[in-house]
């Protein structure tokens, strides 16, 4: 009997344990279920605030850091026509490093402006037809005389996609010179053209004409042709 007594009290026990532990369970699932609900109400509350702090902050980085804006006028006028009868021959690619500076006499770290300006321009070079006259083309024993118009530089600019500047340094007391970017892009063009004329590209570019025509002239059927050295222009 007693052992039958014994047993009976841990048969209740057991059942008891096992009824507070399956209560457990429950109740710490609820609370797990009501944390992660309340955890999902509270992002879908704060998602807008969040939303709108990021769209704050773009506004922000925008205003301290602007895009320029360039608004062309819709106007165009057109000043003048005219036909060309350029045949271009050659061209250059050219680099070149301008430093533009104001204020520099005295006490440049304080009242000077200087600028460190990498320019990268083309020149082009060629012929005119247009100034070739019917005098300057004549067939004499069976030979055809051509003398060409002087060779010219038609184009020297600056190529925008490639110049930058480099450096500049503005003085604690001075204002930067509006102009002087302007002024070193002008400067770098006609330094790119005299660099192109001390390299010889007239000559080349008469050369390379004379060749072109040649050509073109002996599938025209004049097969002796004599090509005149044109009087060098004023």
């Amino acid at each position: 009997m007693k052992t039958n007594n014994n047993l009976r009290a841990w048969i209740l026990v057991g059942g008891v344990l096992m009824v507070f532990i399956v209560a457990a369970w429950v109740v710490v699932a609820t609370v797990r279920q009501a944390v992660l609900q309340a955890q999902t109400q509270a992002q879908q509350v704060l998602a807008p605030v969040d939303a709108m702090a990021s769209d704050v902050g773009t506004q922000v980085a925008r205003a301290l850091n602007p895009t320029p804006t360039v608004l062309p006028d819709p106007v165009t006028v057109i000043h003048n026509v005219r036909s060309l009868a350029r045949l271009e021959t050659i061209q250059y690619s050219v680099e070149k490093v301008i430093t533009a500076e104001t204020g520099q006499e005295w006490f440049g770290e304080l009242f000077g402006d200087r600028l460190l300006f990498v320019a990268h321009g083309i020149v082009i070079a060629g012929i005119d037809l247009e100034k070739l006259n019917a005098q300057d083309m004549w067939v004499q024993n069976g030979v055809l005389y051509v003398q060409l118009p002087p060779a010219e530089i038609f184009i020297a600019t600056l190529d925008n996609d490639k110049s930058y500047v480099f450096d500049r340094q503005t003085g604690l007391l001075a204002q930067q010179t509006v102009d002087l970017e302007t002024l070193a892009r002008q400067a770098a063009e006609a330094e790119i053209e005299k660099a192109a004329l001390e390299d010889g590209i007239l000559p080349l570019a008469l050369q390379n004409a004379e060749n072109f025509l040649e050509r073109l002239l002996r599938d025209l059927g004049y097969p002796d042709i004599f090509f005149v050295q044109p009087t060098p222009s004023q």
